[in-house]
Order: structure tokens, then C-alpha cells, then sequence
């Protein structure tokens, strides 16, 4: 990454750091409980479309007491729908570079997960929460809807029914109720997220290269085609990722007994 782009991500409260073949990326703003404004937004579209090329997985997390309380409402201007409407496609450009990088991200979830914050965790591949997380959706109540791909992607998650009752009543759910639900995976005692998703990200890291950009890129396309489309699209895929040397390596291994085989955790 060049050392301009981290320097000012830097400035606007986004800083990355190496854990072996692991990007971490912070927001460091937790004076504001890490709320997005647009040069945060900016730093991390910059960041993520510029990892290391030695980062093969990628993490992504919030200084302080929560992961990300949303949209700094100080920043809220008058615009009018022209002016909004490019300011919501910027915020889809950024997090497109999250969901639609070069490699997987997991989130490390505390405090709050809430609006933009939540639609960040949502462009994210794994959630890790704590149980000091909720998650909540107030733009409803504001009078605002969604501008960071909430509406595409948060509905994935929990459902379209479960964020039209978040967003008309300004509930919030609890860290329990989220793994329930689907806002996150993975569920661990209160300030264990972040270890628990560099954990993730680390064993992440030494998958197939190939088979980690087709679970990102592919997988989320094939399971909005038609069956149809969708079985050629796996077919395709499925072809280019089991002729790439590294798969031929690894499946040679399997037969000739020297990798690991599945067993159930403990």
C-alpha cells in the first residue's frame, strides 16, 4: 500500500496494521464511538482497495467501547435528491470495497453496531460479536432511511420484515439476539471479538486463494440467479478454481493422506 494513502487514512481516524498474512484495519475515533463521516468513509474505500498485497485475509474493527455507532449526525447536510443521491453512491463505492476486495473480511463486533455502523459489519464476509454488542437501525426514527447499502444488504441477513420493524420502531437486539437472528456468526465473551476474528482471519489466510475470491465473488451472485444461470455460474467456477495448481496440490495431498481430514469439533 503506498505510504500516502495510509498516512492520511491515518489523519481521518482509519489505521491498518499487519498480523502476519492478516490486514487489520481500525477506525480510531472513539471519542465519536467511531461514527462514519465521509473522510472515515473515504480512508477505508482507500484502504481496502489498497491492502498489502501480502494481506490474504483482512480484518476490520473499532477502537474504544464500540465498533462503530453510525453516521456522525454532525455532518448530516442539506442536500438536495441529485446531491444525496451521489453522496449514498459514494458510501456504496466503499463498502463495495470491503464485500468486493481482493480478500475475505471478518468484523470484530462490540458496543454498538448501529446503523452505518451496521451497514459496514453487513459488507463484511464473517461477524464476530461480543456480548457487550446490539445492533440497531435508528435512521427510521430521524427521519433518514439508509444510504450505505443497509437496504441490500442488512434484509440477507435478518430478513426484510425483522428491518422494516427495526427501522418503524427503533428496536435494538441484543448481542444474543443477533447471532440468533443472523447479524453475526459467531458469539464470545465480552473483549474476545477481535481475537476471535484475527483467529478466523488467520486460518482464512492460508485457503486457496482462488476458492476464497469465488466464495466472496461468486457465491452472493449464484444465490440471486435463477437456478438455471445459477448451476452454469457454479459449474464455470467450479472448473477455474479445481484447475488453479495450488487445488491440484491440495487435493493430491488429501489422497495421498498427508492433509487433515474433517472431524467433528469438540
Amino acid at each position: 500500500m503506498p505510504d500516502a494513502i495510509l498516512e492520511q487514512a491515518a489523519r481521518h481516524g482509519v489505521a491498518l496494521e499487519m498480523r502476519g498474512a492478516v490486514a487489520v484495519v481500525s477506525l480510531r475515533r472513539p471519542a465519536k464511538r467511531n461514527a462514519l463521516n465521509d473522510a472515515i468513509v473515504a480512508a477505508l474505500r482507500d484502504v481496502f482497495q489498497h491492502l498489502p498485497m501480502e494481506a490474504k485475509a483482512a480484518v476490520i474493527e473499532g477502537e474504544g467501547e464500540h465498533f462503530c455507532a453510525g453516521l456522525d449526525l454532525s455532518e448530516l447536510k442539506e442536500r438536495d435528491a441529485g446531491e444525496g443521491m451521489h453522496h449514498s453512491r459514494s458510501w456504496h463505492v466503499a463498502l463495495d470495497a470491503v464485500q468486493y476486495g481482493r480478500v475475505p473480511v471478518i468484523a470484530a463486533l462490540h458496543g454498538a453496531v448501529v446503523g452505518g455502523g451496521l451497514e459496514l459489519a453487513s459488507a463484511s464476509h464473517i461477524r464476530v460479536a461480543d456480548e457487550t454488542t446490539f445492533y440497531a437501525l435508528p435512521e427510521g426514527t430521524r427521519g433518514i432511511f439508509v444510504g450505505g447499502g443497509g437496504s441490500v444488504r442488512i434484509p440477507k441477513l435478518i430478513g426484510v420484515a425483522r428491518m422494516t420493524d427495526m427501522m418503524l420502531t427503533g428496536r435494538v437486539y441484543n448481542a444474543q439476539d443477533g447471532e440468533r437472528l443472523g447479524f453475526a456468526q459467531y458469539l464470545v465473551p465480552e473483549g474476545q471479538s477481535l481475537d476471535k476474528a484475527v483467529e478466523l482471519a488467520t486460518r482464512i489466510a492460508t485457503n486457496a486463494p482462488l476458492t476464497n475470491y469465488a466464495l466472496m465473488h461468486a457465491l452472493p451472485r449464484i444465490a440471486e440467479q435463477p437456478s438455471d444461470h445459477g448451476f452454469l455460474t457454479e459449474a464455470l467456477m467450479a472448473s477455474i478454481a479445481q484447475s488453479a495448481p495450488e487445488a491440484k496440490d491440495r487435493v493430491r495431498a488429501f489422497l495421498e493422506g498427508k492433509a487433515a481430514k474433517v472431524r467433528k469439533s469438540s
